[in-house]
């Protein structure tokens, strides 16, 4: 069954087997690590800090729901290397081409480009960041991922999901935040300004 309901909370249901607590919980991990190591290494390719998230808080989703979901599709692969490295780089990639189209319909730009890279899309995907992804996939799903469930099971499930929340709360108003600024937003005049963005994105 793809959505099980057991226990009297949400987060004890199951999705493909997983209870949504560690699922929710991960999700939050994998956002803040990819924000981190992104970050990292972009500020040292820019030789100067650089904040690789959408918004003011270190969270990129991006990573979180790929990471999450990537796992839960490909977990059944994770004795078989080769066959789990190139579904991974596919899935991966067209998750990211997925994102990047959505980015430009939205936003009118991309976060990220290729475009100097060989083999790119579009500058949306390219040949390095597809091989790269395979490895990401087989290192998560074979090596990461039972060590990000050992830590979340470290903390009592009451304070894990307190601090879940909280954080999810934070990130949430930040992203609201920058989306209305991100859209030209008069928050003076709130209902006027989202219905012209709305006619404007109609218009694309």
């Amino acid at each position: 069954m793809l959505l099980e309901r057991k226990g009297k909370n949400m987060w004890e249901m199951k999705l493909l087997g997983t209870d949504l607590y560690h699922l929710v919980a991960a999700f939050v991990i994998y956002s803040m690590l990819g924000w981190l190591v992104e970050s990292i290494y972009m500020s040292f390719c820019n030789h100067k800090l650089t904040n690789r998230g959408f918004a003011k808080s270190p969270f990129c989703p991006i990573y979180g729901f790929g990471a999450v979901f990537g796992y839960l599709i490909l977990s059944p692969l994770r004795k078989q290397y080769v066959l789990l490295y190139i579904v991974g780089a596919l899935l991966a990639t067209t998750f990211e081409f997925i994102v990047g189209k959505v980015m430009i319909r939205l936003f009118g730009e991309l976060w990220w480009d290729y475009n100097d890279k060989p083999f790119n899309y579009k500058g949306i995907i390219c040949l390095e960041s597809t091989v790269a992804w395979g490895f990401y996939a087989v290192g998560i799903i074979c090596f990461l991922h039972a060590r990000i469930y050992g830590l979340i099971d470290m903390i009592s499930p009451r304070i894990g999901i307190a601090v879940i929340s909280v954080i999810l709360i934070i990130v949430s108003i930040d992203y609201v935040i920058q989306l209305l600024k991100a859209f030209k937003v008069d928050l003076s005049k709130p209902k006027e300004a989202i219905v012209e963005r709305y006619k404007s994105f109609r218009a694309r």
